[in-house]
């Protein structure tokens, strides 16, 4: 078959290029799109195709202009637009753009490796390059799987996980994924059970506040106790949930976690892809708690976007079985992993970070977010508000005083979603909608952002009225 030529104009620098009406057909007709229906995005008026972008604004083909009030799924920290981070990359890409990871590495990954253990908490020191957040999680379950072979106990293979987590869509991490897809994927990955998450707003236990932190820790044990100790590799979770609803347990949660683990000599892995690079606040979400996890995954953040790359550091306690044995390798290999385009391009956004006090400034913006949200307590369906840094969430509700949520996929909470869009705020809205917009914000901004929700959620109440009870 013959494809039909693709008209096209001519930009002021003389280059033809395709008008914004062919884009957004071949991008219907070529691009598959990640977890969303084919059929939502064909009737939709245009396929959105985004040009470009600078600080935390996104722009289409079209010319219209939007807040990334999510960062692109939590990942462009440092905000869109770093030309310092282009040419960073631009500069690498020039003098080396590839080596193999199998036996040798490069100079921005040695560099990028030394900056990652600097900023992790504890003795977290020995970094497993990989390309993204799924890779890094596939990573520390190998790791766990494998140290605890090495270490003598060869059925300690199960993993045990939280019920709402995310941990990644590669078969092992969709494993450990709460929300994963058994018709089409099943079986999964042999050995993994899943626990109550840290709820304190709608507990699994019936309790409120730090309680329920201390119920979903004993669960763990409980649960390493039913499946036997001698079975259970690890225990990973995400300091602070983001797919279960931005829930930020109290200190005694991970403190009683790291004692469990220890207690029945199951590794910790702590899965920051989403907290990790200053989201929360700090560098990474575990230094709220005061706990080193055995081993950590980052992603995401690590670059702001700008190139694929992830990172599992693990504490030399677990690495040293390697050490000690001569023939001793990980039986793991990832092409791309430490790719030294990636790596300058991280290294160049840790030293932005560094500059320009982004961890901080999330901390400071995060309370001012965080105090505007609270505002929103006043609409009906507004059951919950919470987070930390620039890690936030709006709970919605159908009935206040049960509790109740929307869940996701309702026509509420899409059409939250659509008079967002209308506005130009780009953010996810399931049963919780998300507010996390790159690091660079300003109050202004988010007093922006704010407004546009709290406009959506007037106009929405208003035509789903009947569904709502206070």
């Amino acid at each position: 078959m013959v494809k039909a030529p693709v008209n096209t104009d001519v930009s002021q620098a003389g280059v033809a290029s395709p008008p914004a009406h062919a884009l957004e057909r071949d991008a219907l007709e070529h691009v598959w799109i990640h977890q969303t229906p084919w059929v939502e995005l064909a009737e939709r008026d245009g396929m959105r195709v985004f040009e470009k972008g600078e600080g935390i604004y996104l722009y289409d083909v079209r010319g219209r202009k939007y807040i990334d009030g999510i960062s692109g799924l939590w990942v462009v920290n440092a905000g869109h637009g770093r030309q310092e981070i282009a040419e960073a990359m631009a500069e690498q890409a020039r003098k080396l753009s590839y080596a193999s990871a199998s036996s040798y590495t490069t100079v921005p990954a040695v560099e990028l490796a030394a900056k990652i253990a600097e900023k992790t908490p504890g003795d977290l020191s020995r970094v497993f390059f990989s390309s993204g957040g799924s890779e890094a999680v596939e990573t520390a379950i190998k790791i766990a799987k494998q140290v605890q072979a090495m270490r003598g106990f060869s059925r300690r293979y199960k993993i045990i996980a939280r019920r709402g987590s995310y941990h990644g869509m590669t078969h092992g991490a969709m494993s450990l994924t709460a929300s994963r897809n058994e018709n089409h994927f099943g079986p999964f990955m042999y050995g993994v059970s899943h626990v109550p998450h840290p709820n304190r707003y709608n507990s699994d236990f019936g309790v409120e506040g730090e309680q329920a932190d201390i119920m979903a820790a004993k669960y763990v044990e409980q649960e390493i106790i039913a499946q036997g100790p001698e079975t259970v590799a690890a225990v990973i979770a995400e300091p602070v949930s983001s797919a279960a609803g931005v829930h930020v347990p109290s200190k005694v949660y991970w403190k009683m976690l790291r004692e469990i683990c220890d207690r029945h000599g199951v590794l910790l892995i702590a899965d920051e892809v989403i907290n990790g690079w200053g989201r929360t606040g700090k560098y990474f979400a575990m230094e709220h708690y005061g706990v080193t996890p055995d081993i950590m995954t980052m992603a995401k953040g690590l670059s702001s976007g700008y190139a694929p790359i992830a990172a599992t550091i693990v504490r030399p306690s677990v690495f040293e079985v390697f050490q000690n044995n001569k023939e001793a390798y990980l039986g793991h290999l990832l092409t791309f992993g430490g790719h030294p385009v990636a790596a300058a391009a991280a290294v160049k956004n840790i030293e932005i970070f560094e500059q320009e006090q982004l961890p901080e400034r999330a901390a400071e913006m995060g309370d001012y977010l965080m105090a505007r949200l609270e505002e929103l307590r006043a609409h009906p369906t507004v059951g919950d508000v919470r987070g930390v840094g620039l890690l936030t969430g709006v709970e919605l509700v159908k009935n206040k005083a049960t509790r109740e949520s929307f869940g996701r996929g309702h026509k509420f909470t899409d059409r939250i979603t659509q008079l967002l869009d209308e506005r130009g705020l780009i953010t996810r809205v399931w049963a919780v909608a998300h507010i996390a917009p790159p690091l660079t914000v300003t109050k202004d901004e988010i007093d922006t952002m704010v407004t546009m929700l709290d406009e959506a959620l007037t106009i929405a109440e208003g035509e789903f009225a009947g569904e709502i009870t206070s």
